[in-house]
């Protein structure tokens, strides 16, 4: 039996569900069948519905999807001319100093450097706030200004903060701290109405796997 993905919002344009951990957005070149889209569209059963934009396979919380074609490409585009405010929770070693900052720092994902070393790195912002300290992590909400591939992650190994559970772009080995996935929980998302009048604002409650992670952590 699939599992169901729960709704956080639906109008006549749009559906937004709360990603579980562990999941694809959508299939790679190897064809997987277990992915968000299909479970999604299988669970709609009203038409096809399509992702407006993307979410890392440990990354829970808000997505975002379209009910056509059309509305699809016009939420993509409000997404490249950075329409959209994303705002994410993440788990990261240690005790960032300031409690607010950006990071701009230009990324290659481990895709491009591995496939593309030739291409120059792309320009990256993220803005940051610390919620809160921890004695070996730290709570920071993170607002991505671009949408870079794997930019949260990227961002914070580079200034010596990599997230908890981070394998890609950190080494494991160096951290005391433990968790099953990448500690990143997409919280909010807000975007423009369709009609021009307004934005939309929705939000995920913190996964649960880092709700129980957090109450075991010592201040």
């Amino acid at each position: 039996m699939s599992i169901k993905i729960p709704v956080l919002y639906e109008d006549d344009n749009c559906l937004v569900f709360n990603k579980p951990s562990g999941l694809l957005v959508i299939p790679t070149d190897k064809n997987e069948e277990h992915t968000l889209v299909n479970l999604v569209n299988q669970q709609y059963g009203k038409g096809q519905i399509y992702p407006a934009h993307r979410l890392d396979r440990d990354t829970t919380g808000v997505i975002l999807f379209a009910k056509s074609k059309e509305i699809q490409e016009k939420l993509m585009q409000f997404f490249k001319e950075k329409q959209v405010n994303k705002t994410y929770i993440a788990y990261v070693h240690g005790r960032v100093a300031e409690p607010r900052g950006k990071i701009r720092i230009p990324i290659k994902d481990f895709n491009q450097r591995k496939f593309a070393p030739h291409l120059p790195a792309q320009s990256a912002l993220t803005h940051y706030e610390v919620e809160d300290y921890y004695k070996d992590l730290t709570v920071v909400k993170v607002m991505p200004i671009t949408g870079r591939t794997n930019q949260i992650r990227i961002h914070f190994a580079k200034i010596g903060h990599p997230l908890v559970g981070e394998d890609k772009y950190a080494f494991r080995r160096d951290f005391a701290l433990r968790f099953r996935r990448t500690a990143l929980h997409a919280r909010r998302l807000e975007w423009p109405k369709m009609d021009g009048k307004g934005t939309i604002t929705v939000e995920s409650p913190l996964a649960q796997d880092m709700v129980d992670f957090l109450e075991k952590q010592v201040k």
